[in-house]
């Protein structure tokens, strides 16, 4: 947690994002780590967490990080919450909460809540089409022999 906590003060410093690192551990060495990018790369989705994962996933060679944990300075949101749970990691650990995070103005928790609400009462439009063209595919896909459900 410390070099969570070190890398969230020290990137936030250096103006690559907002105050957020992330340190996947797995038997006790770190695997990678990541800090908050957002601003450096332009990209919404370089959360520490994020970086984090692909850098650990590469070192690896490996989608699953199954037998890894994560320590960040902060709660996840609910993209990195969601992103953790595909990689398969075993525990999460944070310091500060969603609510921290809200105080300066992220929008966690307000996305945990809109994650709440039902599609038809979200803040954007939600709405589904080509249904059916979407299923077709998907049962070509179940008849490969070759599959791999992650």
């Amino acid at each position: 947690m410390h070099e969570a906590i070190r890398l969230s003060l020290e990137k936030s410093l250096q103006g690559e994002g907002g105050p957020f690192g992330a340190v996947i551990v797995r038997d006790g060495k770190i695997i990678s780590r990541g800090w908050n990018q957002v601003l450096k790369n332009n990209d919404p989705t370089c959360h520490a967490e994020m970086v984090a994962i692909r850098k650990a996933c590469h070192k690896l060679k490996d989608y699953s990080l199954a037998g890894c944990s994560i320590y960040v300075n902060c709660e996840p949101c609910p993209m990195c919450l969601s992103a953790l749970y595909w990689a398969g990691i075993d525990k999460i650990y944070f310091a500060a909460g969603r609510k921290d995070a809200a105080d300066l103005g992220f929008v966690d928790d307000f996305l945990y809540q809109e994650l709440l609400r039902q599609p038809d009462d979200r803040k954007i439009p939600i709405k589904q089409a080509m249904r059916t063209e979407a299923l077709a595919v998907f049962k070509q896909w179940a008849k490969l022999d070759d599959k791999i459900i992650y």
